[in-house]
This record gives C-alpha cells, sequence and structure tokens, in this order.
C-alpha cells in the first residue's frame, strides 16, 4: 500500500514540478533600444532602421544563436547584445586583423566599443568573416540566425560575396533564417554600378542567395523609402548619414532622409 501510495504523490507532483520551472524572458526591446548605452545619434536613426520592425520580420527570439556579418561600428550591435544577453548567444563576424590598415582601424574600434561596457556586451563573441579562404564565423550548424545590415555591396567590391552566402550557409542550422537589408537599386542595374554606389538590385541578391542553396522566405517593405531615387552619381554615401555631397545639395538630400532598402527573409532549406 505504501508504494501504491509512493507512486501515486510521484504522478501528482511531476505536473506541479513541471509547471514550476521558469519561463524564458520575452525580448527586453525598451533596454535594447532606449538602455544608456545607446547614444542619442544612433538611436536618432531608428526612425530609418527600424531595428525592431526588422528583426521581428526576420523571427527574433530571445533564446537564438544569431551571427551578425560585418558589424560595421557596432550599431545593429548595440541592440542585439542586450536582446540575445541572457537567453541566447550573439556572435559578431567582424574584419580581420591581418586585413590591412582599413581593416584594423575598423575591429579595433569595435573592439574598443565592447570593452568599455561589458555588463552590455561581455556575452558578445567576435569571429572573423575573413580571410575569404578560411572563414568561420559560428560552429557549423548552430546558428538560427545571420543577420547582413548593408553589406553586400562590400562584398560584391571584394569578390567575396560567393563565399560569405556559403559560410553563412553552413553556420546556420536547417531550417535557420539568412536575414538580408540592403540598399536598393532598380532590378537589372549593372553590378559594376552597383559596387560604385552601393546600391543592390533585389533580383541580384536574390540570386546570388539561391545559388547556395538559400530558399526566399519572404519580403518587407520596413525599411523602404519611397522619397530615394537612387540614382546618385556618388551613390548611396550622398544621403544621411553620410551626406558626402555639394553643399547646395545636402538640405535637400536630409529631407530625403536615409536610403530605400529591401528587407529579405531566407531560409536554408531543412532537407
Amino acid at each position: 500500500m505504501q508504494k501504491v501510495m509512493a507512486l501515486v504523490s510521484g504522478l501528482v507532483l511531476a505536473p506541479a514540478i513541471l509547471m514550476s520551472a521558469p519561463a524564458t524572458a520575452a525580448l527586453d526591446w525598451d533596454k535594447a533600444l532606449n538602455g544608456e548605452h545607446r547614444s542619442e545619434k544612433n538611436k536618432a536613426r531608428d526612425e530609418f532602421r527600424h531595428p525592431r520592425e526588422t528583426l521581428e520580420f526576420f523571427g527574433l527570439k530571445e533564446d537564438m544563436t544569431v551571427v551578425e556579418l560585418s558589424p560595421g561600428g557596432g550599431w545593429y550591435t548595440e541592440v542585439l547584445a542586450p536582446l540575445l544577453h541572457d537567453a541566447g548567444s550573439y556572435y559578431a563576424a567582424h574584419n580581420s586583423p591581418n586585413g590591412g590598415a582599413y581593416s584594423r582601424r575598423s575591429l579595433g574600434g569595435y573592439l574598443q566599443k565592447l570593452g568599455k561596457d561589458n555588463d552590455t556586451y561581455g556575452n558578445v563573441t567576435v569571429t572573423t568573416l575573413g580571410p575569404a579562404d578560411s572563414v568561420v564565423i559560428a560552429p557549423a550548424g548552430t546558428a538560427d540566425m545571420v543577420l547582413a545590415f548593408r553589406n553586400v555591396h562590400s562584398w560584391m567590391r571584394a569578390d567575396t560575396l560567393a563565399n560569405t552566402l556559403l559560410v553563412a550557409y553552413d553556420a546556420l542550422k536547417p531550417g535557420g533564417v539568412f536575414g538580408v537589408v540592403q540598399h536598393r537599386a532598380k532590378d537589372g542595374r549593372d553590378p559594376e554600378r552597383m559596387k560604385a554606389t552601393g546600391y543592390v538590385s533585389e533580383d541580384y541578391i536574390i540570386a546570388a542567395a539561391r545559388s547556395v542553396g538559400f530558399e526566399l522566405d519572404g519580403r518587407s517593405e520596413v525599411n523602404a523609402n519611397p522619397k530615394d531615387r537612387g540614382d546618385y552619381e556618388d551613390g548611396v554615401w550622398e544621403l544621411p548619414p553620410s551626406l558626402n555631397t555639394a553643399e547646395e545639395n545636402r538640405e535637400a538630400h536630409r529631407a530625403i532622409g536615409e536610403s530605400d532598402r529591401m528587407t529579405l527573409k531566407f531560409v536554408k532549406s531543412a532537407s
């Protein structure tokens, strides 16, 4: 009889134990977007870069393993690092320390940013996107999401686009997401002009991604800007935030705002 009672008690208690397990905290958007770790200058760009809407479109969850390719000065790092700090993992695949002077300056500035705020960035894992023949941005098949923000034209210039797409594909789990935001050119634009201006056509990126095995899963106009005509002689850098244009054009270009951008969601086949 005592054995029966013990078994019954175990059956009754087990569900209660399962129900009391702590739930994973939801994404803390207020902390990520409005925390003191972000400068007012970077917060002001949320109007044009729409970080919450963009990451929600890609399907970001708090417990994901996420890789950001070429994070530059860390604009999106400021958002992703706190969102993934407690339950997820964040890899920043940055420049090689042996990639030349520009590469070293960019990487050095990024590392200084991380080092100045360990509470926010202490869990960031920095990996290397280069050299092209020996890249490991994260352990193969471990990432839930790989992100590329306005970098495709740079990889085209360096003739590393195909390899970069391959390493992104290799890092992802089957069913993982590859999210791309890029200055948008009209379809059919000459690739050399894309390299020169920073504007890349959707058809070019979709074809390149499909060539390594990605499947297009969705498009969003969250980062669209119909005011941007995209035909400036010196490219996207004539618009904010760079404003590398003649003084007489600056007021008009400020009124346009930042570039028109595509937002594409690809997936790695689960088969």
